[in-house]
């Protein structure tokens, strides 16, 4: 069995790569997107994971893992957006630095929940952590919604980060990778 940290960054390796490929054909075109725009695309590709998941059979030739691999994307890409706000090209090389920044961040906010929790995400089910996913969208909707203020909450950033560390969690759970 691999480990948790070899799995998370074979996953993110190859997030990372998609990303700079579409960055080759779209440029950063998504920084056009203000983050609640970014949310609701998050949250369309989560609603269809579960859709897939409650109906068992998809009609659209693009299966759920490449769902998760877009969402954890378009998070980093919220995250990128909360971190450096503008709708500005970004050159390669300078989105290269800020994607990795927010993948060690999150990186480092998973091993350390992993440490606590006993890696009980293991044991959980995809379709739970799908759900678990939705909610944090909602609340992170909410949060939006409220112009980003919060009472005793953690912000919008935590959220995302946590929606990443899930899908990651669905990625290996699947294997997905393997099939890929």
């Amino acid at each position: 069995m691999k480990s948790t940290e070899s799995e998370y960054q074979e996953i993110i390796q190859y997030c990372q790569d998609l990303f700079t490929k579409k960055n080759k054909d779209y440029g950063t075109s998504w920084r056009i997107l203000r983050i609640p725009s970014i949310t609701d695309q998050i949250f369309i590709k989560a609603q269809r994971i579960r859709t897939i998941q409650e109906k068992g059979v998809q009609k659209v030739d693009e299966n759920v893992s490449s769902e998760f691999i877009g969402i954890i994307n378009y998070c980093v890409m919220a995250l990128i957006q909360i971190d450096s706000q503008g709708s500005e090209q970004l050159p390669e090389g300078a989105l290269t630095e800020l994607y990795n920044k927010q993948v060690k961040e999150v990186a480092e906010l998973l091993f350390n929940k992993n440490h606590d929790y006993g890696e009980a995400w293991r044991d959980m089910r995809i379709s739970s952590m799908t759900d678990i996913i939705l909610m944090k969208l909602l609340r992170i909707k909410q949060i939006e919604d409220n112009n980003g203020l919060t009472i005793v909450s953690e912000g919008v950033k935590a959220g995302y980060q946590d929606i990443i560390n899930y899908s990651v969690f669905c990625l290996i759970k699947s294997n997905a990778l393997q099939t890929n």
